[in-house]
């Protein structure tokens, strides 16, 4: 089945005057127009093309790389607005609509918006949706600590810049632990640091500490197998016993079991730590 809204490897039907057919299944043929056919093609060749509706609804076909795709989000600037609502420019000859009911505030032309691009159940067509929290976050992140990510920033708060975490999260990048410049709409790579209990995520441009800090943690759980799976020194334990056993700080020392626990290897209580 094709994807309305991304890019399909189909193949060409048939060569006509104004373009290509090519098969998008179920006895779909959908036009490959004339201006996107960069070199020549014959019936049966494979071509990776992008998939949209043109002002007919009608499937149509475009090799050129819009800038959003379905499921992404992306800062666009809207050329004009009308009763159905703020056309915003993607790239491609027929504008992307944002609807009045999806625009969190109402949209002006010329101006700029970060939206969410989504393929609409009913018509099937297109469209984006300025309120975009609603599409973040609606399942629980799987992140490990110090996994890299790709992000967008696209606000910025009293502590920091949200950020758009793969296309799927919510995320923050904290003013203190950047040091480097940042502008909204930015697409940055970055590092998980913590997952918070509400699925939200914090954000380091660096992964040298978290490296540092999971390097230890395996460390530290490997050598409370070896001890029978559980052992005595905790974070109430000495600064001095801690650096004697495992050569770290009282405070990288519970950093280091804080990871563990959040990845349910461990148990802690005041005054043992066992392995799960």
């Amino acid at each position: 089945m094709i994807k309305i809204g991304n890019f399909n490897t189909l193949k060409v039907l048939k060569i006509v005057d104004f373009g290509a057919y090519l098969d998008g299944g179920n006895n779909i043929e959908i036009l490959l127009p004339s201006r996107y056919i960069n070199i020549p093609l014959q019936i049966g060749d494979s071509i990776n093309v992008f998939i949209y509706t043109d002002s007919e609804d009608r499937l149509i076909a475009s090799t050129e790389s819009p800038l959003i795709k379905v499921g992404e989000f992306a800062y666009l600037k809207v050329k004009q607005v009308t009763k159905f609502g703020a056309f915003v420019d993607w790239g491609l000859p027929k504008d992307l609509l944002v609807p009045f009911r999806e625009q969190k505030t109402r949209m002006k032309e010329g101006e700029e918006y970060f939206v969410y691009a989504y393929l609409d159940d009913t018509t099937k067509r297109i469209v984006a949706s300025s309120k975009i929290e609603k599409f973040l976050g609606n399942k629980f992140p799987c992140y490990k600590s110090g996994d890299a990510v790709e992000v967008i920033v696209y606000s910025k708060t009293d502590i920091g810049y949200k950020t758009v975490v793969d296309n799927l999260f919510q995320g923050m990048l904290y003013y203190n632990e950047i040091f480097q410049n940042i502008n909204i709409g930015d697409k940055l790579n970055a590092f998980i640091k913590t997952i918070r209990s509400d699925g939200k995520i914090d954000l380091t441009l660096s992964d040298k500490a978290i490296n540092r800090i999971s390097i230890l943690s395996d460390k530290i759980y490997n050598w409370i197998k070896a001890q029978g799976g559980e052992t005595t020194i905790c974070d109430k334990s000495s600064p001095e016993i801690i650096k004697d056993f495992f050569a770290c700080s009282k405070k990288d020392f519970k950093k280091a079991i804080g990871l563990l626990y959040k990845e349910q290897r461990i148990e802690i209580s005041d005054n043992w730590i066992k392995i799960i």
